[in-house]
């Protein structure tokens, strides 16, 4: 995909060429060396520059790296870990990701399975020979390269004879690839706990799913501990091989090298099943499901080679080498109660307590009975592609009766019917977009959102708000807008809809403007106050205006920030209401803007510990410390503050006093939201994965499956679900929208 505004043009003196891919950790471009050699360079994401734990694990990703750079794996050719940002070069390898390749074309079988099988344990005999541990083998972590599998990221990765750092608690890693140990006693891995991980991806490739598969990345990691397997999909021959390395204890799991005596021993058609029971080659959206940190190494897709007939003598080859593995390595089973601790939040794994979607909670009703379906509705899933399909991203809608209008990315603005998911009209941006600029909003008829110019295009504005009649789609008129609300707010909102009215930021960043949204036509402009940049904020049908100071912008630090009213006839600004920063203004309660208070740690920010109250009639501030600084993306319902962390932990918060009412785990990792329903609150992540949860309690009513192959882990989405009546209509990555009935969402597994 083409680089982004705001990507670097070179890195270390490599000119980029494009954005491969961007995780929780760090974007990774396409770049060329002197000679036109391409490299993917890695770099850190800025928040992470200066956290010296963190840079410690980097420094020991590109030690790792360089020790194992060989025929399995992308050699380093340079690295910086120690510059202000810090990044790594490697040879770029072309190839899908054994994810992409499952999630296109379905499971291996045959020839193939067994090739992959041996390359990826001769990769792991060459990692550990050179005195790795991977400890995050997983699918978007291998590349099927035409000369075969390639293992990649050694983001966590450690010497063998290299004590673990210390984390704090932390277990880095991904459940369903993850082995006991690693959930258990994460200082003790070892080099098997690599050969647990590769009997796991085996089964993936052979079944499409996990052995451990289960609702939520929390019972998946205590099925991983406690219970056995699920190979019934497995190829016989195999699947004793797989039994071996999904022993509970290490030392019952064989060596990467007799591992690969054993998988060179199998046949060379791997064969069937004993059984054909339902699971067997069923293929789940694993990517978005099991990857919790994006690949390190995001590579494009590439044709690879399909599977091989049969060959003779399968089964009965497959029997004799199953009878001699289950004699060799006997699984033992462990019994110990484990404590994981996934990304960052410690949760105890035990039976019933992790608020999974337990079989009664399964369809519960959530939707009042009067709420109603638009007519003729039925479930719908449907992708919106706009002008850039090299640059898919998350749509945002809103509901006007039958209608949604959506837009984001590629796509200024599209309307479409909620009850099918056909559409009307699509309006299409063909420019790069802004990272988290969505539609702007609508009125009964107008609809709103933003363009981006194209790159042969310069001499249009970079960006601009147009309007555009909601019933025939038609382009009614449009504007350059400024973009500079994230510095000043902490939120991507530089346009609002205002009644039946549009209140823009100027293209020169120094006035506010307000239009008629359907003519046009300016109804007052209103500069900045000086020596200030500012953006719009909503405080229910009121408008404020959040500024901040020219020298605090210039240096990143907004910590003393101003609040005005903005008179919505002539834009006339109130006096300056200083509040406590850095602050993100986060909704409204009791006719209070309420805006969450940032912990900085040196220039980073870590949370939010403290809620602040503006009365915009009064001009008083009133503010209340939080017990704990809590990380996530922060929202409003009913006049409760929510943080949704990375790890799919929902915490209520009373926005009067900063007290917790409640704290509920989910499976839904790096979710926006809250958005609230008849009785329910929901939450929904970029891979399309919703939870609905109950607002007295945050008891779990029910939770769906990953739709879209998203990001988890991000901060700060804006919400991504629209309520019709008693149907949602979800937004995930991709440009994907789906929507059902809450009084009987798809059952999650």
């Amino acid at each position: 995909m083409s680089l982004r505004g705001g990507d670097p043009a070179e890195i270390g003196g490599y000119p980029l060429e494009a954005r491969l891919g961007s995780g929780g950790m760090g974007t990774v471009f396409l770049a060329r060396t002197s000679s036109g050699r391409p490299v993917a360079i890695k770099l850190i994401h800025q928040q992470f520059a200066g956290d010296e734990e963190f840079r410690i694990r980097f420094r020991q990703e590109v030690a790792a790296a360089r020790r194992v750079s060989g025929a399995f794996t992308a050699a380093v050719v340079d690295a910086a870990p120690e510059a202000e940002q810090p990044w790594m070069a490697t040879t770029y390898i072309e190839g899908q990701t054994l994810a992409q390749r499952i999630a296109a074309n379905g499971p291996l079988d045959g020839a193939e399975l067994r090739r992959l099988a041996i390359g990826l344990a001769e990769a792991l005999r060459d990692i550990h020979r050179a005195g790795v541990v991977h400890r995050d083998l997983k699918p978007s972590n291998v590349v099927l390269s035409p000369e075969g599998p390639r293992v990649i990221d050694f983001g966590i990765s450690r010497a063998a004879d290299q004590q673990t750092l210390t984390m704090t608690g932390r277990v880095i890693g991904t459940p369903p690839f993850m082995s006991p140990e690693q959930l258990q006693a994460p200082r003790g891995v070892g080099p098997r706990s690599d050969v647990f991980s590769l009997g796991t991806l085996l089964v993936y490739s052979a079944t499409g799913h996990g052995p451990f598969d289960a609702d939520s990345p929390y019972m998946t990691a205590y099925q991983v501990v406690h219970e056995e397997p699920s190979l019934g999909a497995v190829p016989e021959a195999l699947r004793a091989v797989v039994e071996s390395c999904l022993d509970k204890e290490p030392e019952g799991r064989p060596s990467a090298d007799e591992l690969l005596v054993l998988l060179r021993d199998l046949p060379a058609d791997l064969g069937g099943t004993e059984a054909s029971g339902a699971g067997v080659g069923r293929t789940r959206d694993m990517i978005t499901q099991h990857d919790i940190a994006a690949p390190a190494t995001p590579v494009p897709v590439a044709a690879t080679t399909g599977p091989a007939g049969p060959g003779p003598g399968a089964e009965n080859t497959g029997t004799a080498i199953g009878r001699r593995l289950r004699s060799r390595w006997r699984p033992v089973l462990a019994a110990a109660v484990a404590v994981a601790a996934i990304g960052g939040g410690v949760t105890a794994l035990k039976a019933g307590g992790f608020g999974g979607n337990g079989g009664g909670d399964k369809g519960r009703s959530v939707a009042a009975p009067t709420a109603t379906l638009p007519d003729g509705f039925e479930p719908w899933h449907e992708t919106v592609q706009g002008g850039r399909e090299d640059i898919p991203d998350e749509l945002r809608c809103v509901a006007h009766g039958d209608a949604l209008f959506c837009g984001g990315g590629g796509v200024v603005a599209a309307r479409i019917r909620a009850a099918d998911g056909s559409r009307v009209w699509t309006a299409k941006s063909p420019g790069v977009p802004v990272q988290g600029m969505h539609l702007v909003g609508a009125t009964d008829d107008t609809v709103l959102g933003y363009r981006f110019a194209a790159e042969d295009a310069p001499q249009d504005p970079p960006g601009e708000v147009v309007a555009i009649d909601a019933n025939t789609g038609r382009e009614l008129w449009s504007v350059p807008s400024g973009a500079q609300s994230t510095a000043v707010t902490g939120r991507t909102q530089d346009a609002l809809v205002v009644g039946s009215a549009v209140v823009t930021v100027d293209a020169s960043n120094s006035d506010f403007e307000a239009r008629d949204a359907h003519s046009g036509e300016i109804t007052w402009t209103t500069p900045f106050p000086a020596g200030t940049r500012c953006a719009p904020v909503p405080v229910g049908p009121q408008l404020m205006a959040m500024c901040a100071a020219d020298a605090e912008l210039d240096a990143s630090e907004v910590r003393n920030p101003t609040l005005h009213t903005v008179d919505l006839s002539s834009g006339a600004l109130g006096s300056p209401v200083a509040v406590d920063g850095p602050a993100v203004p986060t909704g409204v309660a009791d006719g209070r803007l309420v805006l969450l208070q940032v912990r900085m740690e040196g220039p980073e920010s870590v949370g939010y510990d403290g809620v602040a109250r503006v009365d915009p009639a009064s001009r008083k501030v009133t503010y209340s410390r939080l017990a704990e600084t809590y990380a996530g993306t922060p929202g409003m319902a009913g006049g409760i503050v929510y943080v949704s962390g990375q790890t799919g932990l929902v915490t209520a918060l009373d926005p009067a006093t900063g007290r917790k009412k409640w704290s509920r785990q989910t499976g839904v990792e790096g979710a926006s939201g809250p958005v609230a329903g008849a009785g329910a609150l929901y939450f929904s992540s970029a891979s399309g994965r919703v939870v609905a949860l109950s607002p007295k309690d945050g008891t779990q009513l029910w939770t769906t499956d990953p739709q879209a192959d998203g990001l988890a882990g991000e901060q700060g989405a804006s919400p991504r679900v629209t309520v019709a009546g008693r149907a949602v209509i979800v937004a995930a990555a991709d440009n994907t929208l789906f929507a059902f009935d809450t009084q009987k969402p798809p059952k999650s597994g």
